[in-house]
């Protein structure tokens, strides 16, 4: 294990302790979910090619980088020096936030599962997705407040010092951050088959509104270190949320922007396009 170095200036003196006292296991628990995902992706994935079907190897590349990157960020060295430096953090949270709800909403992960499962446990799946809950956590402008929201009560509250003292509140903060960062990638550019379709121009305002939230809480915490955190670290910390998250968000944006101009195309130019407007999730 990596030791870190108690006299950086970081006002968490308890940082190294926490591992030092729970060893890996907040690491090995976090790790865990991403782990099995990405062994029951690959294992769907072999059972459709076994049954004849077709499914396309780059979204098993993305889906399998977009794991490693939720990884990288939960366990090993940069999960500790995270607990030490804010601007480490800040990279994992781009990881585990942004940059792995990406690539893994883009690997179509149900429609992977819906083609691998038979078919009584494919219309169990079906009618969970179809459910109250799923339809409401899947709004665009709910999955923004979950994911957005949640950052600013994170950066601007006790919050981010009370993490590194409690261990279930570091393990639930940290999957909630992934969750909600699937759930609002997913809303927005929706491959998997969704609760509900909603219209181009409500998840475009939405997104937009979004991104502004993002941006303005980088320039806050630029500005307004969280407790604990030495201006210096909150300053490089800010600047990497708001060029990192411009990165993402501009490809986020590019696949709305694409998909809503091919919705919008004459029915009989799209080969791909379903009876809803919207194309056939991971089609071939």
């Amino acid at each position: 294990m990596i030791v870190l170095n108690h006299s950086q200036p970081h006002g968490h003196s308890h940082s190294t302790a926490f591992f030092d006292v729970a060893g890996l296991g907040p690491q090995l628990i976090l790790a865990f979910p991403f782990a099995v995902a990405l062994v029951i992706y690959l294992f769907a994935a072999a059972t459709v090619k076994k049954k004849g079907k077709s499914w396309q190897g780059y979204r098993v590349v993305l889906f399998t980088i977009g794991a490693g990157c939720a990884l990288a960020a939960v366990i090993g060295p940069l999960a500790e020096w995270a607990h030490a430096n804010f601007t480490v953090h800040m990279l994992g949270h781009l990881l585990l936030g942004m940059l792995a709800p990406l690539l893994m909403v883009l690997a179509a992960p149900v429609t992977l599962l819906l083609r691998a499962m038979p078919v009584k446990w494919g219309r169990r799946l079906t009618k969970v997705l179809k459910s109250l809950p799923a339809r409401i956590v899947t709004d665009p402008a709910v999955a923004s407040l979950l994911n957005i929201g949640g950052l600013w009560i994170l950066y601007t509250t006790e919050l981010y010092a009370a993490m590194h003292d409690d261990v279930l509140l570091h393990l639930f903060i940290h999957m909630h951050v992934f969750l909600a960062g699937y759930v609002f990638t997913a809303s927005m550019i929706s491959i998997d088959p969704m609760p509900h379709r909603t219209a181009y121009l409500y998840r475009a305002i939405v997104l937009v509104l979004a991104l502004a939230g993002h941006q303005i809480l980088s320039k806050f915490i630029y500005a307004n270190p969280p407790a604990g955190v030495p201006r210096a670290e909150a300053e490089a910390g800010g600047q990497l949320m708001f060029y990192g998250g411009d990165a993402v968000d501009v490809f986020i944006i590019f696949m709305l922007c694409l998909q809503w101009y091919r919705a919008a195309r004459p029915r009989g130019k799209m080969s791909q396009k379903t009876s809803a407007g919207q194309f056939t999730p991971a089609a071939d």
